[in-house]
């Protein structure tokens, strides 16, 4: 019995390792008849690619970006390029074959032959659909196309902070009851810069959104104090350690830049830098007050107390006015005034004004 034991495990092993190798075979048959079929599509690829970039040239030509001698040029150059690929293409599909046929499919495979224990990883682009066909050069034809000659819109994120105070009708900045050093503003936001004419970069548009926060400290130990529909400033009963307006507000600010820039021309793109060059912007924004608060610090019997109001304070919703800003490259001397009073119906308008430096990164 034993002896008949081990003859059928030795037939069923025997079985089973034709078995796998029939199948190795046959896999390796298919990985042949699938490279035969790439490389009848080699041609049809690099003509379908050389077809775009030509194309892409006489656009060019057209849009007087390039001369005739220059596109005619670029499309010699491009069709030698891919008449190169077709060949080297074919001569590596040619000799995976071969080498899958001279080794009945068992060949070594990066990971098989690498010392270091690492695995080798392998990205394969050439995606099959249902049918059998490939869809790998609609994929890289999309991925050429998101690469544009001429880029005319750029976008930054913008910081600003600097000194915030306001000026109060028939007073001079320096009778202002605010603190000159500790009334402080803080923005921050995105812009985008578009060139506005075709062929210079001397003018754009600057554009985008922006949070404002802007602060009021009074002077002499004395807080905001909203009675009858007006605001003013009253001395508190305590001595005050800290003592702050904030006003939140998001706007969109719209400003025309000058300035020069460098121009970075290669055969496909077409970049204007504006690195270490001078730049003036003058323009508006508007928008709207998310809110306003006042802070306040004090201590009353030995016990530090902190207060914060967050009131109206009468404060207008609409919020509009001018700015401008001038520097190099990305630091920029940066001031806004608003034209709206800071308070409404107000018996004496006040209008915010602010000054410091804004940072495009």
């Amino acid at each position: 019995m034993r002896i008949i034991a081990i003859y059928l495990v030795v037939l069923f092993v025997s079985f089973a390792v034709q078995n796998v190798s029939a199948q190795e075979n046959k896999d390796y048959q298919q990985n042949v008849e699938q490279l035969k079929k790439r490389k009848e599509r080699i041609s049809e690829q690099e003509k379908e690619a050389l077809k775009i970039e030509v194309e892409e040239v006489n656009k060019r030509y057209e849009k007087n970006q390039i001369s005739y001698e220059e596109s005619k040029v670029l499309k010699e150059s491009a069709a030698k390029k891919r008449a190169l690929n077709i060949e080297n293409r074919i001569a590596i599909i040619e000799n995976e074959i071969l080498l899958l046929e001279r080794n009945n499919g068992d060949v070594l495979n990066v990971e098989a032959m690498d010392s270091t224990g690492i695995s080798a990883l392998e990205i394969n682009i050439d995606i099959k659909r249902a049918d059998g066909t490939s869809i790998l050069w609609e994929k890289s034809r999309r991925l050429n196309k998101e690469l544009k000659y001429d880029r005319r819109t750029y976008s930054d994120f913008v910081l600003a902070i600097g000194l915030n105070n306001a000026l109060i009708d028939g007073k001079s900045i320096n009778d202002s009851p605010y603190k000159i050093g500790g009334s402080r503003f803080f923005e921050m936001g995105w812009s985008w810069r578009t060139r506005v004419f075709e062929n210079t970069n001397f003018l754009r548009l600057n554009y985008g959104l922006s949070f404002q926060f802007n602060g009021l400290k009074p002077k002499d130990n004395q807080y905001f104090v909203a009675e009858n529909g007006q605001v003013e400033l009253q001395d508190f009963e305590y001595d005050l350690k800290k003592s702050k307006l904030r006003m939140d507000n998001l706007v969109f600010p719209v400003h025309l830049e000058f300035g020069p820039s460098k121009l970075h021309k290669t055969d496909k793109t077409m970049r204007y830098s504006l690195t270490n060059q001078f730049r003036l912007g003058i323009g508006a924004y508007g928008g709207f007050n998310m809110g306003t608060r006042q802070k306040l610090k004090y201590d009353r019997n030995g016990e530090n107390v902190k207060d914060k109001l967050k009131r109206g304070y009468n404060t207008n919703d609409l919020v509009y006015g001018l700015s401008a800003y001038v520097g190099f490259d990305g630091v920029l001397l940066y001031a806004k005034y608003d034209l709206n009073p800071i308070f409404k119906d107000a018996l004496i308008e006040e209008n915010n004004i602010s000054l410091g430096l804004r940072f495009d990164l």
